[in-house]
């Protein structure tokens, strides 16, 4: 065809179907996402709208404006231009000579295949069983943590330690972070617990500022190997336990990263014997070669006052014990009481008695509160102090006794495994009067493994269904879905060999698969029923229909690769996520093409033929009915 609009014409008659299905199928797989909830819905709801409206627009670019410009711009080729030998004309005429052949060669390929299609079948099956072989093997996570330059410490002294003695150890720790270049800043607060979020004389922390990613690029320089060098170099403090942690990747889960559950008293035990359960089950659960650590910050070891109050005194007296707590509270914890104005800026006012006044048992005599009389009396006389040991500060989750209890998986180990050496030890080494209930991001974690299996379940029925409608067909579709085991194969092996996870990302990067990989098998579909509708037979119009969508298949879809490549080799902040989308879907996309370009017309010749075989009418004599019906209409 000379003309380049009728060109364009001829080229819109044939491609516009598939167009059509290419969008649908690439818009419906994410459809099931955006409906999902909790923090991995927001994950995949963001991802599928963005991709959603992309392709949409897409399509209707693809629709209206290219075909536009190509009537506008293509220009038919003269014969006699051929015999131009410039530069670029030997490299276009080298590559569609080395295309040309290329083609022939996979045309002979297919001549094989399809004669041979129990080939195909076990080559599918084959790779099926890969598929869950390596899901099953390569570690499982759900947000993976980045370096983002920031290490949390938590120093810990035993119980009773003043702040006096705390600061001695934080100037300790200090000295030493100021000794690492890689450090850029450092903070230290006394007195209070990040892990525990409790205050007390016997708490610390610490926070630390690495250099800019400009200026770690050595392996010895990342965030890991950085806490690994403080957690030596701290290992000879006498008395204090230092604890070093980056924040985990999504805020508002917990304060630190790695795993995270509670230890749960299901017989209301006392607080001692919590303590000892936890501590055997800490032991046996720091032997697990997946586990780098575990500990709690729970002690029932704090000196302590125990106040009695004589009930039958306060009652004579006329006094409530409430009246009691809040005289104590006002002396010896402080009570906020008001608000002043002054200079423009407002001031609170709280009453306590001085420190020398509230520091030992006797100056609860100096201490009265009114009776029923009016009279003051000592409140000595209606109380007793009794020295105990207990825990600081105690929680309770779902209303039973509980003891929070971090950690963090060992390098080469995943977080899924960590949690799977805790469901273990814990159903071997737990009292049946004892439960546990992971929180914080591990909750999350395993909440969200069960989503991704149904939300890639219904992804696959949403293409399915669409397929069924575009070729009204029940069974074509097959061709289209049983190809996409090849690109899983693909995307999960490269996640494997470059050391990453399954994580949330790298499940993104496969229902954005499902989408790409059928697009490749619905261009050879679409364009092998159209050359079996004009009556080839179902060999011709299978090896025709994949031989004249070759190149298009591999431009887009090579294209896409090396356009990928950036995020498959990502470093700085958000490397790990955009390397685990990035592997995935280079490595999906690249063996599902160059595998799926075999396997699809082998599948399109056995599922069409199964069509034609129960409905008893071919492609064309179909076409021809419709062709009739529209007529006649």
């Amino acid at each position: 065809i000379k003309d380049a609009k009728q060109a364009t014409i001829s080229a819109m008659d044939e491609i516009t179907g598939a167009i059509v299905s290419i969008t649908l199928v690439m818009s419906a797989v994410f459809v099931p996402v955006s409906f999902l909830k909790g923090p991995s819905g927001v994950f995949y709801k963001q991802f599928a709208i963005t991709l959603a409206v992309a392709i949409v627009i897409s399509a209707i670019n693809a629709l209206t404006l290219s075909p536009a410009l190509c009537a506008l711009f293509l220009k038919p080729h003269d014969d006699s231009e051929h015999a131009k030998k410039g530069l670029k004309d030997r490299f276009f005429t080298a590559f569609n000579t080395a295309f040309d052949s290329m083609n022939n060669k996979y045309s002979k390929s297919l001549n094989f295949l399809v004669k041979r299609k129990w080939i195909t079948g076990i080559s599918l099956l084959a790779v099926t069983g890969i598929t869950l072989l390596l899901f099953n093997t390569t570690p499982s996570g759900f947000i993976p943590n980045e370096d983002r330059g920031i290490i949390m410490g938590d120093l810990t002294l035993p119980p009773g330690t003043t702040l006096e003695k705390t600061q001695l150890a934080v100037n300790e720790l200090d000295s030493i972070l100021a000794s690492m270049d890689i450090i850029e800043s450092r903070m230290s607060v006394v007195g209070f617990s990040l892990l525990n979020n409790v205050n007390g004389g016997s708490y610390a922390f610490t926070v630390i500022k690495l250099k800019d990613w400009a200026h770690r690029k050595e392996a010895t320089q990342s965030i890991e190997a950085v806490v690994g060098e403080l957690f030596g170099r701290t290992a000879q403090f006498k008395d204090a336990r230092a604890l070093f942690f980056t924040p985990p990747s999504v805020q508002g889960f917990g304060t630190a990263d790695g795993f995270e559950f509670k230890l749960q008293s299901k017989a209301d035990d006392d607080w001692a014997t919590i303590s000892k359960v936890t501590g055997e089950f800490l032991q046996a659960l720091n032997q697990r070669p997946e586990i780098q650590y575990a500990m709690t910050n729970f002690n029932p070891n704090f000196p302590q006052y125990q106040l009695d109050i004589n009930i039958e005194k306060t009652k004579d007296a006329g006094i409530s014990v409430s009246d009691i707590f809040n005289t104590l509270q006002g002396y010896y914890g402080g009570l906020y009481t008001t608000d002043f104005n002054s200079f423009g800026k407002q001031y609170r006012v709280m009453i306590q008695a001085k420190p020398e006044d509230r520091a030992t048992e006797q100056s609860l005599d100096k201490i009265y509160i009114k009776n029923r009389n009016d009279e003051l009396v000592a409140i000595s006389q209606f109380v007793s102090l009794k020295k105990t040991y207990g825990p600081e500060s105690v929680t309770r989750f779902n209303l039973l006794k509980s003891v929070n209890v971090n950690g963090k998986a060992k390098p080469g180990y995943s977080s899924g495994d960590a949690i799977k050496a805790i469901e273990e030890v814990a159903a071997q080494h737990l009292p049946n009067n004892y439960t546990y209930e992971f929180s914080g991001m591990t909750r999350e974690e395993i909440a969200s493994g069960g989503q991704a299996i149904g939300v890639f379940l219904l992804s696959l029925i949403f293409v399915y269904f669409l397929l069924s409608a575009q070729y009204e067909s029940y069974l074509l579709p097959l061709s289209v879905i049983l190809s996409l085991p090849v690109g899983i194969a693909g995307a999960i092996g490269f996640v494997k060999l470059a050391g990453l996870e399954n994580n949330i990302y790298f499940q993104i990067a496969l229902i954005m698969l499902i989408g790409l990989l059928a697009k490749n098998a619905i261009l050879i579909v679409e364009f092998a029923i159209q050359r079996r509708r004009h009556g080839m037979s179902l060999f011709e119009s299978a090896v025709e229909g994949a031989k004249a969508r070759l190149r298009p298949i591999l431009m887009t879809s090579f294209a896409f690769i090396f356009g990928l490549l950036p995020l498959a080799l990502a470093n700085g902040i958000g490397a790990v996520g955009n390397r685990s989308i990035g592997m995935g879907a280079v490595g999906g996309m690249l063996v599902g093409t160059i595998l799926g370009v075999f396997f699809i017309p082998v599948l399109f010749v056995i599922f069409q033929g199964l069509q034609e075989r129960i409905t008893g009418k071919t492609a064309a004599q179909k076409a021809a009915e419709q062709d009739s019906e529209n007529v006649a209409l």
